[in-house]
């Protein structure tokens, strides 16, 4: 169904302002202008649009859910049913909406209660990407407010004028799918030629599965707008149940999947959600979650990773199993996760996308894309002892540029003697944690190490083509320099990723009640040989976990764990105290042990985002394996270096 020419707007407006007395003066009935509503939220994350308990909704149930995680001050002054009861058509919000995740629950549910526009001074690109494909819409245009208010008309043709030509047309035809069966049926492959440019690595790949269609042409120059063909599209728990269930409402029961060998799904989430405080009272919803997953499996024979048979935890996180046994250098996958960007360590081009995204790829084979710039980020010279990929990373957050939008969108090609140095493990960091720096993805062109890590996790690679590089003068929008021997073991304060500080900088001592190590980031065999490395010298000389902390270890996939057993690490995790779990997302996503489960509680974490209530509502601190490992022993946080000076001492 087409947008009609005006955008109806029945409703209220609600400003989502950093003054929690003012949301709820607004929720109360009392209708406030943009200024009375001074200063608005920025950085509003998908993780407070709908908390991780939410995800198990996936239907007209999520209108009830709409911005009960938001913080304004200490405080969540939005109750669940609250958005549409109140009325509201439109919300506004400041700078970065919708950063973090890429559940396309947020949209859907602000969607669901009634929202027809969200005003912000700006949008993370996933959360909007995923407003356009449920035809909700968006602007940056902040007078809006004023005239929505007054009760003047908004048109259809105003709200996409600053959109590129495929958003508009998305959002005329009512959204992605639509959108999709009526024009994607004659969607081709059209490869790009070499044109004598020099071309980045990036673009070389994209280039490559660039797709034509009847009403977009090919993909090539940044800016452009259109589809591209994937070589591998995966989904997981959260979101196969909206897939299936959008895909119904289009399609009803006359639906055949393109290409279903090239898709995976994966059961990674929920395995541990029976002991997650957070999902206490939702297991039946949970339960129904998993089976509209197997379900979409059975009835389209789906290469699967799921539960394991004989107690809790899963195969494997999707982005490690990805990164293990699928993605090769040269590829472009998709993945309905932030995260995706984690297989850019293998060199290929990896990047997330929302549900109506990946239900629309699974019909047409066609990827909505947009081509982006790149940020070259030169990492030179070589770390010191106790630095890794973890503390590059919260270095690279806390610096201006990034926290000023640096990065947005873009790519992020990462160079230099450093990362030349760095294992596959450790480059996996870098890419996945793109997510956080606001990119569009991470990539590291693959090279000698690639092929290594191949052959040792595969039996065989792949020879590597003369193309697979970047060319020397191709066209950055920005680089980043870091002299790494001029780095410490970072910190992230509570709250945002980018809240970095140099362990080193800490004003005071911060006491502990639990350390998780585990995830997608830090659940993979390096970040294992870390936390054995600290805990075997605490081990040695008779340390264990600190008295009243937990120190939770959780493995990124199955075979992770076999190495560890081969390597004998589970001896020492146990010596010390450790719980060590099987794998699955755990409390990275608030979905099991390792989670806090009051406010006053204090983490320090692998994991790669700390968002309010993202693990749990208490306070989460972000740090590499290593200090998650130190901090366990020492009961407060520090570095393995503090670990050593303190027994000295």
């Amino acid at each position: 169904m087409s947008a009609p020419a005006t955008l109806a707007l029945p409703g209220r407006v609600l400003h989502l302002a950093a003054d929690p007395d003012l949301v709820r003066r607004q929720l109360a009935g009392e209708d406030l202008s943009l200024a009375d509503a001074h200063p608005l939220r920025a950085e509003i994350s998908t993780d407070e649009i709908t908390p991780v308990p939410s995800l198990v909704h996936f239907d007209a149930t999520l209108a009830g859910h709409a911005h009960i995680g938001f913080r304004a001050g200490d405080e969540t002054p939005i109750a669940p049913g609250a958005l549409k009861a109140g009325g509201f058509s439109v919300l506004v919000g400041g700078a970065r909406y919708g950063k973090g995740s890429s559940r396309e629950h947020a949209p859907l549910a602000e969607r669901l209660s009634g929202i027809r526009l969200v005003i912000a001074e700006s949008f993370e690109r996933i959360y909007r990407q995923n407003a356009d494909n449920l035809g909700l819409f968006t602007s940056t245009d902040m007078s809006l407010v004023a005239r929505v208010q007054a009760g003047e008309a908004v048109t259809v043709d105003e709200l996409v004028a600053g959109r590129d030509p495929l958003a508009a047309a998305i959002l005329r035809a009512g959204g992605l799918l639509p959108y999709g069966r009526t024009q994607l049926a004659g969607a081709r492959p059209a490869p790009l030629p070499d044109d004598g440019r020099p071309r980045t690595y990036f673009e070389k790949v994209v280039r490559r599965h660039a797709l034509a269609t009847p009403s977009c042409p090919s993909v090539g120059e940044a800016g452009q707008s259109g589809f591209v063909r994937a070589d591998l599209r995966f989904i997981h728990d959260i979101y196969t149940g909206m897939a299936r269930h959008l895909l119904g409402e289009t399609f009803g029961g006359d639906l055949a999947l393109h290409d279903p060998a090239s898709i995976l799904a994966f059961e990674d989430h929920y395995s541990y959600t029976h002991l997650s405080h957070a999902h206490r009272h939702l297991m039946p919803h949970v339960a129904a979650a998993s089976r509209a997953h197997r379900a979409f499996v059975a009835e389209h024979g789906l290469t699967h990773h799921g539960y394991l048979a004989d107690g809790p935890g899963s195969e494997g996180i999707s982005h490690a199993l990805m990164a293990e046994r699928y993605a090769l250098p040269g590829q472009l996958v998709v993945g309905t996760d932030s995260h995706t960007p984690h297989a850019g360590a293998l060199g290929c081009v990896a990047f997330g996308v929302g549900t109506t995204d990946i239900a629309n790829a699974f019909v047409t084979g066609a990827v909505r894309f947009a081509m982006p710039e790149s940020v070259r980020v030169a990492l030179n010279g070589a770390l010191p002892p106790g630095v890794g990929a973890k503390d590059i990373v919260l270095h690279l957050l806390a610096r201006p540029e990034i926290r000023a939008g640096l990065g947005v969108g873009r790519v992020f090609e990462f160079v230099g003697d450093a990362v030349a140095a760095l294992s596959t493990d450790e480059r996996a960091t870098l890419t996945n944690m793109t997510a956080e720096l606001g990119g569009f993805t991470g990539v590291v062109a693959p090279d000698a190490e690639t092929l290594r890590f191949l052959k040792e996790r595969r039996g065989a690679a792949p020879a590597l083509e003369d193309w697979m590089r970047s060319d020397p003068g191709a066209a950055y929008a920005a680089e980043v320099t870091v002299e790494v021997a001029s780095l410490s073991p970072m910190l992230a304060r509570p709250g945002d990723p980018g809240n970095g500080i140099a362990l080193d900088a800490l004003e005071a001592p911060v006491t502990i009640d639990i350390a998780y190590g585990g995830s997608c980031t830090a659940g993979k065999r390096e970040d294992f040989d870390r936390y054995h490395e600290v805990l075997s010298w605490a081990a040695a000389r008779g340390l264990t976990v600190a008295p009243g902390v937990r120190l939770i270890l959780q493995f990124g996939t199955l075979d992770v764990r076999r190495y560890c057993e081969a390597k004998g690490y589970l001896e020492t995790f146990a010596a010390v105290g450790a719980e060590v779990m099987q794998p699955a997302c755990g409390a990275c996503a608030n979905c099991g042990p390792g989670a806090s489960e009051t406010r006053e509680q204090v983490t320090i974490s692998a994991i790669n985002r700390n968002f309010p209530g993202r693990s749990g509502p208490g306070q989460v601190w972000l740090a590499s394996p290593a200090t998650v490992a130190a901090s366990a022993i020492a009961g407060r946080i520090a570095g393995f270096r503090d670990l050593k000076r303190d027994q000295v001492a």
